[in-house]
């Protein structure tokens, strides 16, 4: 598939000194919660709401209509790439921004430490959000006892809490493995080597690492599985400073968003998790780097776990620490969300994702406050996520006339 927006857009970018800062506040997308409101509704943000009255609002689609995002996908979209052309698994994401050296060669997975019952069966995909202490010692039990496939080295990283890395590093590797996450609890972990991936050599060795994996931790209370997802290599893609004439910087505290980052050649300069040190360090940023990418996860999290309230919260923290970035006057500042993480559903979802937009040039005063319903009639209206990047660029200055 021809990337042909993001080739047109590349053609025309062009540098300036003006700062654009992009604050992705991850899964701030909302539906109505039972009647209940979205949380952005909900949540008191005098701070954002000031700027959606005097600045552009809209709704970005992440990926394509009713198509539900992961994390890549969706940050992929804000930084200027088509999801639906630049593909990539979790599994690099994960190890990139562990800082993994990883090869060319090499294969990566993103793991969920899991909790399954005597009868195999999930009971919970998270395995009660263990502690990254847990974490290290599970995986030094894994590592002590795991009997690695002959001319293959198998390396176990700890991400956070229940996430891990595992990397296979060997000679003529595919990554046509088969996930083994089937994103729902009361039934078994999928196959690696299943119908569709049984002929393939890694996938037999995936399946057999598991299995391993699955017995060694047999005796542990919470963590006695593993779910793998996000198999893939190394891709070859154009590296975001070249492609838009921006010198750009990532401000995150997960490893995961600093790996998506880092596989399009945006460095990572802080890593911060509250919001009000996300808006500090993005301001700090903003001094050397003409794009800031910040990273806030706890609007996701919360929403994720079905939590409304601490979904508010989140946002209300958020809107509260905003003037910490305000204060270094961006000159394009993006608020919005990578996906839509309903606490109803607790999980991602389709739903469209609230935009908001300051920026010279706008025609404003279409949105009341900052949330799902009034940004459905401000004047972005419902637009792919690819295209945001562009129309920051467009009002910084950074596009060339296209045509004579």
């Amino acid at each position: 598939m021809e990337d042909w927006y993001g080739t047109l857009i590349s053609s025309l970018a062009k540098a300036n000194d003006k700062r654009i800062v992009l604050l992705v506040m991850d899964g701030l997308g909302d539906c109505d919660n039972s009647g209940k409101g979205t949380a952005l509704q909900i949540a008191a943000t005098p701070t954002m709401d000031g700027l959606a009255a005097r600045g552009a609002c809209g709704l970005s689609i992440p990926v394509a209509t009713a198509v539900t995002p992961g994390s890549g996908p969706g940050h992929l979209g804000l930084f200027g790439y088509d999801p639906l052309i630049y593909q990539v698994g979790r599994g690099v994401l994960s190890a990139l921004g562990l800082e993994f050296d990883l090869k060319d060669t090499d294969v990566a997975a993103r793991l969920n430490f899991c909790t399954v019952d005597k009868k195999g069966n999930i009971t919970d995909r998270r395995a009660g959000r263990i502690s990254d202490e847990v974490n290290r010692r599970v995986l030094d039990k894994v590592r002590g006892k795991l009997k690695a496939p002959k001319g293959v080295e198998v390396f176990f990283e700890t991400e956070a809490e229940h996430r891990a890395l595992l990397v296979l590093r060997g000679e003529n590797l595919d990554d046509a493995v088969g996930e083994t996450d089937p994103q729902v609890t009361g039934v078994p972990p999928m196959k690696a080597d299943r119908d569709g991936y049984a002929s393939g050599r890694t996938a037999k060795m995936v399946a057999d690492i598991i299995a391993q994996v699955f017995a060694i931790l047999a005796d542990e209370p919470q963590a006695n599985g593993i779910l793998a997802r996000g198999f893939a290599k190394y891709p070859d893609w154009p590296r975001f400073p070249d492609r838009f004439q921006l010198n750009p910087a990532a401000v995150a505290g997960y490893p995961m968003y600093r790996g998506v980052a880092r596989l399009v050649g945006i460095p990572v300069v802080a890593q911060p998790t509250t919001a009000a040190d996300v808006c500090v360090e993005a301001a700090r940023a903003m001094k050397d780097h003409t794009f800031v990418f910040a990273h806030f996860k706890y609007t996701d999290k919360t929403g994720e776990d079905g939590d409304l309230d601490a979904k508010v919260k989140r946002i209300e923290e958020m809107d509260a620490a905003l003037p910490k970035l305000l204060a270094a006057r961006p000159d394009v500042l993006i608020i919005t969300g990578d996906h839509s993480t309903p606490p109803s559903m607790k999980a991602h979802s389709w739903h469209p994702v609230p935009v908001l937009m300051a920026a010279p040039f706008v025609r404003g005063g279409q949105a009341a406050r900052f949330d799902e319903i009034a940004c459905r009639g401000g004047e972005l209206g419902t637009f792919h996520a690819k295209e945001l990047l562009p129309l920051a660029m467009a009002h910084a200055g950074k596009l060339e006339k296209y045509g004579a």
